[in-house]
């Protein structure tokens, strides 16, 4: 097959006056215009933009290709504007936004706390995906985070602890409080999906509470109360 030969126009284009006018077309915009143009899309679209996605964005005001002259590349556009990459994401990348996050927090990030960042965080299924769960991204991060029989071990010891300062086994409410006042509990959540999958989930983890609280020593009554 014939190698296809450039249109005359294209081949007639002197390199020198090229590279002038795209110097020129690419001054058009400031580096920090061009980040704020991407976090603007990803706010308004509820996630960080893919190239078609940006480009179909019509309050973004640059085309795409815009971006990745002054980047090199559009994920390292998206990198520069704190937008993480949709894909292709390294574990070290993943690792090192859970860090900042967790420093932003002041505490260990939830799965609900990437939700609410959707745009500037990578996605809670990304981590599911890259690392098997959540949990396990957060420990390789460094933080100090109980998984299976540790972590069920943990609710049951804070759990103990929380109805000794109550005076009776912990409702589901009583939890929610407790851990506004300390975020060193597990949530509530976290400790009702260990056993989601049976009726009566609360009462399940109260049972083992109480469990412990005896073998402890304590008296607990019929009605919850800890004596």
């Amino acid at each position: 097959m014939a190698r296809k030969q450039p249109y005359r126009a294209v081949a007639g284009i002197n390199p020198q006056a090229l590279a002038e006018f795209q110097a020129g077309i690419r001054r058009r915009y400031t580096d920090e215009q061009i980040l704020e143009a991407l976090r603007a899309s990803a706010t308004r679209l509820g996630r960080s933009p893919t190239m078609k996605e940006f480009g179909a964005d019509p309050e973004a005001g640059m085309h795409p290709q815009t971006v990745i002259e002054h980047f090199g590349t559009w994920n390292a556009a998206k990198r520069a504007a704190g937008l993480m990459p949709r894909r292709f994401a390294t574990r070290e990348e993943l690792v090192d936004q859970l860090r900042r996050l967790g420093e932003e927090l002041g505490r260990i990030p939830t799965a609900r706390d990437l939700d609410d960042r959707r745009g500037t965080m990578p996605s809670k299924s990304l981590y599911w995906h890259t690392f098997g769960s959540l949990s396990t991204a957060l420990r390789e991060a460094g933080f100090d985070v109980a998984v299976g029989e540790e972590r069920l071990e943990r609710a049951i010891a804070q759990g103990a602890a929380l109805a000794r300062q109550l005076g009776r086994l912990p409702k589901f409410g009583d939890w929610q409080a407790a851990r506004r006042a300390d975020t060193s509990l597990l949530t509530e959540w976290q400790v009702y999906r260990m056993f989601e999958a049976r009726r009566g989930a609360w009462a399940t983890f109260q049972y083992l509470v109480r469990e412990r609280l005896l073998d402890e020593g304590a008296s607990v009554e019929a009605d919850g109360s800890v004596l």
